[in-house]
């Protein structure tokens, strides 16, 4: 493969001399400053980067990583807002007067989590507008052509809609309420639009196969040759944008309008054009895959849009496949045609669906044997996945095991902390790195079995968001046993809200349920408590918990009781009610007791005590109580200081990937937090 030494545009090439500056002139006019949302998504991407070209007042959001694109195409001003009131925050600091609104979710197969898809496509559009409205901003929504669904072959903007998908509901529904509901004074514009394509795309989609197999002179697997689609390079969506957004802000325009090429191209037809563009000789096969939502013919009539704003695209699927080649052939970029590495990967668009994270303290022989029984398991699923292995400051040879399994495994990665911080801060630091769609936790002595991860998976198919492991029996001495049973049956007493008995860290939680918990504040977290306290759908799977197969365990007496008080304290403040109520008896007991004795000395005097048992009995009882109570306050208090001192609750020594080990030197709170 020979690369170009420079990158190119992102303009497609043989374009009229002038398309660059009326893109230019357009940028210059619009309201600032400017905030796209999903700016490290595909069209986002483009769209932030061209505006940054002209002006330094623009800014992107992400939700939880900056993903590849950011540097792909040189993004700066990037701001992390994975949830609305930090979107919010933002807005309030930016104070932007030109909206674009690029989030969105469910858009991709492995992307199913109903409810996230509504928050993002539909919740966040309803906080955007009413910002925006009460500030004189101009939003700009990116619809989806989805919207119309089975009626999709050239419908008109009024015509009906028909949404076949979660997806296609959630972006109706937002278009619906910004017509319908929101603010009349609201400028807003929604653009629904086809099949864009161009550099940057997820490459698991067509285009992006397209040129991979072209330029190994082979053609991508076609659906059938008859289907068709509406094919839109990005720069003509990103002018589509933009000159939507200056008619908005002139009050030129307000609605909705389909973006498109207008023109039906049919997988045969589109095969020829990569047969011309690749010189291939080879006949192309169709026919070899099909998806639920498929349909047959899938274009636009983008005929308001010429009228309304005077938009038109320009760029021709032969200019369009051009300019995406040479920008692949460019140095670099060509690897983005293949699954991008950990610290490429797009939040908007997770390549992961089991993120496993597993805590390891002295269990460098058990981590070889874990890593070969969650591979098989994962890989049986058929499913994508990352093992990231928290090595919690182990004395042992971790780091070097950890380092020679992701030397063979791509899937693994390990976190090694700079000390032992206990494994609920070895969970938290592997949950803030994972990112799949789902997250296990597991211990990394092999107590838990990786092999029930298979169980959790159908059920979480079956829609549960928690899936814990709980403990029906387990290989340990018999007064163990009887004291782990008693520990969950006082903490699920306790508890003001319902926790399930039995049940450990092991357990699978969906990617929402995951990021709650991450945005708790409180600096002591006690996971299975944190896990259901924030509720959704749970369920368990039984099974009996075995001993470590190496080595003895880092449990004893002492440190079960610690245990049992944290989770305790965590959930509940029964303690302190207990004693309140305790000390109350107890007064009520002496008002007693001090009667009888009156009465006694002055019916019967002679049987009277003397009084040393009493007075004994009195001090010894009360100054117990008093030193209980003492101590019981001062676990609360003690708790309350950890949390005023908001000390990280882990602290990073180093990651581990692909075998290569880098200092990494910080605590919980990122750069970009």
């Amino acid at each position: 493969m020979k690369f170009v030494e420079k990158p190119l545009g992102s303009l497609a090439k043989n374009m009229p001399n002038n398309y660059k500056s009326e893109q230019e002139q357009i940028i210059g006019s619009l309201e600032g400053p400017i905030v796209v949302t999903g700016a490290n998504g595909f069209i986002g991407s483009h769209l932030l980067s061209q505006i940054q070209k002209v002006r330094d007042d623009a800014h992107g959001t992400y939700n939880l990583n900056r993903g590849w694109r950011t540097q792909a195409f040189e993004l700066k001003k990037m701001h992390s807002t994975p949830t609305l009131e930090q979107m919010n925050s933002l807005l309030e600091e930016i104070r932007p007067k030109t909206i674009f609104n690029l989030a969105a979710h469910g858009a991709y197969s492995f992307q199913s989590d109903a409810k996230r898809i509504f928050e993002i496509n539909l919740t966040a559009v309803v906080s955007l507008a009413a910002w925006a409205s009460a500030n004189g901003s101009t939003l700009i929504q990116a619809g989806s052509s989805s919207e119309y669904g089975t009626n999709c072959a050239g419908p008109k903007e009024e015509e009906r809609c028909e949404p076949n998908s979660v997806y296609a509901v959630s972006k109706l529904a937002a278009t619906n309420y910004l017509t319908n509901v929101a603010d009349a004074n609201l400028r807003f514009a929604v653009l629904r639009l086809y099949s864009v394509y161009g550099p940057g795309e997820d490459y698991r989609r067509l285009f992006p196969q397209i040129i991979l197999q072209g330029l190994n002179s082979e053609f991508p697997p076609f659906a059938e040759e008859e289907n068709s689609r509406d094919f839109l390079y990005v720069d003509d969506a990103v002018s589509a944008f933009m000159t939507v957004a200056l008619a908005a802000q002139e009050k030129k325009f307000k609605g909705v309008l389909n973006i498109g090429s207008g023109v039906k191209t049919s997988m045969k037809r589109l095969a020829t054009f990569v047969g011309a563009e690749f010189g291939l000789s080879k006949a192309p096969k169709f026919g070899e895959f099909s998806r639920s939502w498929d349909l047959r013919d899938w274009y636009s009539n983008s005929s308001k849009a010429e009228i309304e704003i005077s938009w038109t695209p320009r760029i021709e699927i032969s200019q369009g496949l051009s300019s995406m080649r040479e920008w692949y052939e460019t140095a670099g970029n060509y690897d983005y045609l293949h699954e991008p590495s950990r610290d490429q990967n797009d939040s908007c668009e997770p390549l992961i669906q089991i993120s496993a994270v597993i805590a390891c303290y002295k269990d460098a022989e058990a981590i070889p044997v874990m890593h070969s029984r969650m591979k098989n398991v994962l890989e049986s699923l058929e499913i994508n996945y990352e093992i990231i292995f928290v090595n919690d400051g182990s004395p042992d040879d971790t780091i070097e095991v950890i380092e020679e399994i992701s030397r063979k495994d791509s899937h693994v990665i390990g976190v090694t902390h700079a000390r032992n911080f206990g494994s609920q801060a070895a969970f938290l630091s592997g949950m803030r790195e994972s990112k799949g769609e789902n997250i296990v936790l597991l211990d990394g002595d092999l107590q838990d079995p990786p092999e029930l991860i298979a169980e959790f998976w159908k059920l979480k198919n079956q829609g549960f968001d928690v899936i814990y492991g709980r403990r029906v029996d387990r290989e340990a001495p018999f007064f163990m046993k009887i004291a782990y049973k008693a520990f969950y049956k006082v903490f699920q007493l306790v508890a003001p809200f319902s926790i399930p008995r039995d049940a450990g860290d092991f357990s699978l939680m969906s990617r929402q349920v995951v990021d709650t918990i991450l945005q708790m504040p409180e600096r002591d977290l006690f996971i299975r408590a944190q896990r259901a306290y924030v509720g959704f759908n749970q369920t368990g799977v039984d099974y009996v918990r075995p001993e470590r197969m190496f080595g003895k365990t880092t449990n004893n007496l002492s440190k079960n009781f610690g245990w049992a008080t944290k989770g305790v304290l965590a959930v509940s403040r029964a303690p302190l009610t207990a004693l309140s109520a305790f000390s109350m008896a107890l007064f009520v007991l002496s008002l007693i007791a001090i009667l009888i004795q009156i009465i006694s000395k002055i019916v019967a005097p002679s049987i009277a005590p003397e009084g040393f048992v009493s007075v004994s009995v009195l001090i010894l009882g009360l100054g117990s109580l008093n030193l209980l109570a003492i101590s019981i306050v001062g676990e609360y208090v003690g708790r309350i200081l950890e949390e005023v001192k908001r000390r990280p609750r882990f602290v990073r020594r180093s990651i581990t990937s692909r075998g290569d080990t880098n200092l990494y030197g910080d605590g919980e709170f990122h750069k970009d937090e």
